[in-house]
Parts: structure tokens; C-alpha cells; sequence
């Protein structure tokens, strides 16, 4: 009895201090975007509530904990209350597998990049429960455009992971990140690095390809109905998801938490890992405040017909260049 007590309570240790690093980076998140935006159009952000605008993110909460949840009229309520709670628990479940230095991971198996990709897709569920039980047709209506958007470029998604998987022989993240000791997949594997962030934008419904939130066109999207902190989860788990794809694009591609100049360990390796994933988010941050939005058709062209195919074909290439050059090995033994 003992035993599963100690056990019970570990667990619930770690889940704590996952999530509560997570709550605070999503909190600060959110106003780090603000301030970035203000500079990119020369403009004042965020610096009234606190020193220099730093308890905004916590002036925001409380305002959103505060507020009065609103049920729509005829909207299944089960549903409806569950869909946020879903949305946001698959966005702390997918950082259960992410390793942010050697070791430091609460669970390492083998196939850790699928798990990461399989929580991604139930998400779409969620997306789909918040608009077809707040019975409303513009919530409905957002709810299947984002999820046909989501479930179009996880497909190319799934395909950049195949060509990591060619070139490093393993779905582990810490094997992935092993493998770029030397030299990291960005470089060899640049068309597929481009690929899967332009897809990392879109599978997290970010500018460019925000469709679904397009304020002239759908009013906010599958979350329209939300108010208090039902809006509160939906918008944490859209600011973890994209932290989240930022820790996957730098594990994948940026190698890990090795240190730019390779043989350099003064600093931690959490903090090299740190510094990259904070990179990322910069990026799609920039991304917001510089593009203009796509139209619905020319994402879903871009996702079904240059995206996918390109991806495929490069896949061919990179399988074709490893068996030649297996051959060639071969040949000369």
C-alpha cells in the first residue's frame, strides 16, 4: 500500500511541475507577443499593470476568471462544458514525451514523436464537440473549417516526421536529438525544416492561415459562444500547442538542446533548448504582424496540392539518396 501511495504521489509531483513552468510560460507568452507586435508596428504595448507591464498576463486571467459564463440557448451543455477541459488537457498531455536536455523527460518511450502527433489530432475532436454544441451555425461553421484545416496538413506534417525517421532511424526524441550531434537535420533536410514549419503555423491556427478565427468572416470561429474561462482554456491551449510545436521543430530539426558550437557545455543544456524554442515562438510571432491572412481556398490548395505532393516527393529523394548510397557501400565492401 505503501508503495502505490509513494507511487500516486510522485506522479502527482511531476505533473505539477510540469504544468505549473507551462502555465506560467503560456501567461508570459501572451504578453511577450503583445510586446513584440508593439515594436514591429512602432506602437506602446503592454506597460501600465505592473513594472513595465509584466503582471498583465495575471491582470488578463482575473479578469477572464471574473467574468460570467454564458450558456448559449439549446446548446447541449455536456459537451459544451467538456470541450474546453479536453482541449486544454491534450495540450499539457502532448509535453509529457518532450525531453528539454538529456534525461529530463517524464516519460522517454520509443515511439514519442507519434504520441506527440496522435494528441495533435485528437484535438480536432475538441474543436469539433465546442462547435456543434454551442448550436450555433457561425461555432459550427468555424468548428469544421478548422478542423478540415487541421486534419489537411497533418497529413504533410506526417510525412516531414517519415523523412526524420529515414535519416535518424528512430521515433525517440532524445535518439533524434543524439543523431544531430554532428550536424542538425535543418541543414540536410532544409526543404522538409520549411515544410513542417509552414505546417506548424497552420495545424496551431496561426496568422497566417488563422481562418478560423477571421473576425470579418466567421465572427471568432468554433469558440464564439465562450466567454470566462471556457475562452480562458481555448486560448491557453492555443499558446501552449504553439509552444509546444516550437519545442518539436527545435528537437527535430535544431538539435535539441546540443549547443550551437558543438563542445560547448557551460551552460546547461535546458537552457540552450530554452533558447531555441523561444527563437521559434519569436518566428511565429513576426509571422503574425508581417503576413496578411490566406483565403480559405488558397490554404486548402496550399495544403493539398503543393505541401503534400512536394513533401512526398522529397521523401522519394531523401529514400532514393539512402539506398543509393547503401548500395554504393555495398559495391565497394
Amino acid at each position: 500500500m505503501e508503495f502505490f501511495t509513494q507511487f500516486f504521489i510522485e506522479i502527482i509531483i511531476s505533473f505539477i511541475a510540469l504544468i505549473l513552468p507551462l502555465l506560467l510560460a503560456v501567461a508570459f507568452f501572451t504578453l511577450y507577443e503583445r510586446q513584440v507586435l508593439a515594436a514591429l508596428q512602432r506602437r506602446q504595448g503592454p506597460n501600465i499593470v505592473g513594472f513595465y507591464g509584466l503582471l498583465q498576463p495575471i491582470a488578463d486571467g482575473l479578469k477572464l476568471l471574473l467574468k460570467e459564463s454564458i450558456l448559449p440557448t439549446r446548446a447541449n451543455f455536456l459537451i459544451f462544458a467538456l470541450a474546453p477541459i479536453f482541449t486544454f488537457a491534450l495540450a499539457l498531455a502532448g509535453w509529457i514525451v518532450i525531453p528539454t536536455g538529456e534525461g529530463e523527460t517524464l516519460s522517454d518511450f520509443s515511439l514519442g514523436t507519434l504520441y506527440t502527433f496522435a494528441i495533435s489530432s485528437l484535438s480536432v475532436h475538441t474543436i469539433i464537440m465546442a462547435g456543434w454544441s454551442s448550436n450555433s451555425k457561425y461555432a459550427f461553421l468555424g468548428g469544421l473549417r478548422s478542423a478540415a484545416q487541421m486534419i489537411s496538413y497533418e497529413v504533410s506534417l506526417g510525412v516531414t516526421l517519415l523523412s526524420v525517421f529515414l535519416l535518424t532511424g528512430s521515433l525517440n526524441y532524445t535518439n533524434i536529438v543524439s543523431s544531430q550531434s554532428l550536424i542538425w537535420l535543418s541543414f540536410p533536410l532544409f526543404p522538409v525544416f520549411l515544410i513542417f514549419f509552414v505546417t506548424a503555423l497552420a495545424e496551431t491556427n496561426r496568422h497566417p492561415f488563422d481562418l478560423p478565427e477571421a473576425e470579418a468572416e466567421l465572427v471568432s470561429g468554433y469558440n464564439v459562444e465562450y466567454s470566462a474561462m471556457g475562452f480562458a482554456l481555448f486560448f491557453l491551449a492555443e499558446y501552449s500547442n504553439i509552444i509546444l510545436m516550437s519545442a518539436v521543430t527545435v528537437l527535430l530539426f535544431l538539435g535539441g538542446w546540443h549547443a550551437p558550437i558543438f563542445g560547448l557545455t557551460l551552460i546547461p543544456q535546458s537552457v540552450y533548448f530554452g533558447i531555441k524554442t523561444l527563437f521559434f515562438i519569436t518566428l511565429f510571432i513576426i509571422v503574425r504582424g508581417v503576413l496578411p491572412r490566406y483565403r480559405y481556398d488558397q490554404l486548402m490548395r496550399l495544403g493539398w496540392k503543393v505541401f503534400l505532393p512536394f513533401s512526398l516527393g522529397l521523401l522519394a529523394f531523401y529514400a532514393s539518396i539512402l539506398i543509393s548510397f547503401n548500395s554504393f557501400v555495398e559495391i565497394i565492401r
